[in-house]
């Protein structure tokens, strides 16, 4: 119980700076919406631990993964629960504290964010949180995945409203809080052309309220709906060109949002994306324009299977419900 669930480093676009990031991902109790029906695409309620650990544990854990970063002399650190970092349910006041409060002593650290759902943000919480800080950059992320409430509701099953996510960027900025928005591309029931349309709707909804967009695209993990449909031939991960133009265009409408995308299982029959040719060199170039913000990286990328992708968009608005697969 002394070890986070998962932990690693990278590097990330942070407000226009590249910096090492360490990632860490806390084995707590569990996301409490997640235990309770949960998202239909999300299978990290199972990275929860079977026993609650407890506060000293967790710090462990903390510890532990802080290891990683030993040989960084400057890095931001990422938390993330699984479920959400502001749920006392999860990870108590006075723990939430102790946590912040040890990296903003840190001096190589030089920002953190933590992911939590917006109905966890509130005055007190933001108090606390600030308290700990000592004036170092915190940024809060929110898994928004669609500014439609129907489609939050219905394909995703979030179970909070946009409006949620709205009172909690403007009570965060108020504060001085960043924040952060994850959207979802191609959650079950939408075809691919109604998942771009909706991810590029959903950008222009949330740019107001956020400095940085991070579009995941929707995998298939292992216990949830997504892969219930998978497995019955009813769902094909999206297209990574899908996402490609999605930067592109949103890029240009937006210049100053930072907007980035990580393709998890990029090439495999469970995750996102194109021909067995071209799927790797695609996704790392979508990582790389999410590093650097420059759209001529993505202008490069090129494949005969483009075709087919243009040819499934066109077909989309044909199929009558039964999705189009490989």
């Amino acid at each position: 119980m002394d070890e986070p669930a998962a932990c690693w480093l990278g590097t990330d676009n942070i407000r226009g700076e590249i910096l090492d990031v360490l990632t860490v991902i806390f084995q707590t109790s569990g996301c409490y919406w997640g235990k309770n029906g949960g998202c239909t695409m999300c299978g990290y309620v199972y990275d929860s631990a079977a026993k609650p650990p407890s506060e000293d544990e967790i710090s462990a854990q903390l510890e532990t993964a802080l290891l990683r970063a030993s040989d960084k002399d400057k890095f931001m650190v990422k938390i993330f629960t699984s479920g959400s970092f502001l749920d006392v349910r999860e990870i108590s006041r006075e723990l939430r504290s102790k946590i912040l409060s040890r990296l903003s002593q840190d001096d190589r650290i030089v920002a953190v964010l933590a992911e939590t759902r917006p109905e966890f943000v509130n005055q007190t919480a933001i108090d606390d949180c600030l308290d700990a800080m000592n004036n170092k950059p915190l940024e809060f992320a929110y898994g928004l995945e669609t500014s439609s409430d129907k489609i939050r509701k219905e394909s995703i099953n979030k179970g909070f409203s946009f409006n949620d996510f709205k009172k909690a960027c403007v009570l965060s900025k108020e504060n001085g809080i960043y924040s952060k928005a994850y959207l979802m591309l191609k959650p079950p029931f939408l075809s691919e052309k109604e998942a771009m349309e909706d991810i590029q709707k959903s950008i222009d909804d949330a740019a107001p309220y956020v400095e940085t967009i991070s579009i995941n695209l929707c995998n298939v993990q292992n216990g949830t709906f997504v892969e219930k449909m998978w497995e019955n031939k009813e769902f094909r991960p999206p297209w990574l060109w899908s996402m490609v133009e999605i930067l592109k265009t949103a890029k240009e409408k937006h210049p100053k949002t930072y907007l980035m995308s990580d393709p998890v299982g990029a090439g495999s029959k469970r995750g996102p994306r194109n021909c067995k040719n071209c799927s790797y060199d695609v996704a790392d170039r979508i990582r790389e324009f999410s590093k650097t913000q420059d759209v001529r990286i993505l202008e490069k990328c090129d494949c005969d299977c483009r075709l087919l992708w243009e040819k499934e968009l066109l077909l989309d608005g044909l199929t009558f419900g039964s999705p189009i697969r490989d």
